[in-house]
């Protein structure tokens, strides 16, 4: 990588890992130093490593980022825990939104308590997110794949069942998918929709676990269904997040919305650029975002390209959607 331009403001800093030992700092580099190189890339900032010291040069804030991250990846070879690219690339993210969320005046950090830790919102938007949803009976998460929309509102329902605010969970996806149509699918019901459902299992297991995710879900306190199902229901003192809502149609986001009993609260998330939908129908969550604009009770977050938490390509790939849709 070349050095920052001689012409830009140009700063210097270093991160020293106090009293570690080579494998620590054979861990923090990577091997060929793949972990440094891939800081350097994505802060703009060039590392020297000498021994314990870390040399960093490059903007104020870059290198400010890159000694944050270095202490993290310090940290977390201390405790013997694998430092993977992809972990690497979460720590960078972490803290480029941290920076933007002082830069904003937002520093609080909001997080959903789960059995298996605290899952924290990174970034403005996703804070905002977890706090709409504490604070609103029905909220709704738009954005692109990868930016935490199913997987905060499900932690959310996941910490609010622990804390006995709700009595039980309904996770909710139309089952409309790439053109396909269930009839035309083999096996039984189970198998046919269960492969839509996915992401909301996989959730939830990593929440809570196999064996207590079978147990609650025998007891139906989790429902996980199909969007039609829904129908003639009243689902009062429970948690309901409807998934991939940009599937629906105007009718069925209608018949959907007005299942909430007493003591619901109601999370619909989708992306409004991935409509797998007959052509020419219109979906229901395009239409609704129309309907209950402004109306009190409602909280709407809308999420960018620059919120992805997958790999940084996902984020790349999404905003060239956006730049060529654009121009089309």
């Amino acid at each position: 990588m070349e050095p920052p331009s001689k012409t830009a403001s140009v700063s210097h800093g270093d991160y020293i890992a106090e009293s570690a030992s080579a494998s620590i700092l054979s861990a923090m580099s990577g091997e060929l130093d793949t972990h440094l190189k891939q800081i350097e890339s994505r802060l703009g900032v060039v590392i020297l490593p000498r021994g314990e010291r870390f040399h960093i040069t490059g903007p104020a804030a870059a290198v400010q980022a890159a000694q944050e991250v270095l202490a993290q990846l310090y940290t977390q070879a201390r405790q013997g825990r694998a430092l993977s690219s992809h972990w690497v690339h979460h720590s960078i993210q972490s803290v480029q939104l941290e920076a933007e969320a002082v830069v904003a005046g937002n520093v609080e950090s909001v997080g959903v308590q789960t059995l298996k830790g605290v899952i924290r919102g990174r970034g403005l938007r996703q804070r905002r997110y977890l706090d709409a949803i504490r604070s609103h009976d029905l909220t709704f998460g738009i954005g692109p794949a990868g930016t935490g929309k199913t997987y905060l509102a499900v932690a959310a329902a996941v910490e609010q069942m622990e804390r006995n605010q709700v009595r039980r969970l309904v996770l909710v996806r139309p089952a409309v998918e790439a053109g396909e149509r269930l009839g035309f699918l083999p096996g039984s019901l189970s198998e046919k929709v269960d492969p839509y459902l996915r992401p909301l299992y996989d959730a939830l297991h990593e929440m809570l676990g196999y064996e207590k995710v079978a147990k609650l879900m025998e007891r139906q306190i989790i429902e996980v269904a199909p969007l039609a199902y829904m129908r003639g229901r009243t689902l009062s003192d429970a948690f309901i997040i409807l998934d991939e809502a940009q599937n629906t149609t105007p009718e069925q986001m209608k018949m959907f919305l007005t299942r909430m009993g007493f003591g619901a609260k109601v999370v619909v998330t989708g992306d409004v650029t991935q409509v797998d939908l007959p052509r020419g129908q219109l979906s229901g969550l395009v239409q609704v975002l129309d309907v209950l604009d402004n109306l009190p009770g409602v909280e709407m977050v809308f999420f960018e390209s620059g919120d992805v938490v997958r790999h940084p390509l996902v984020a790349s790939i999404v905003h060239a959607y956006e730049r060529f849709g654009e121009k089309s």
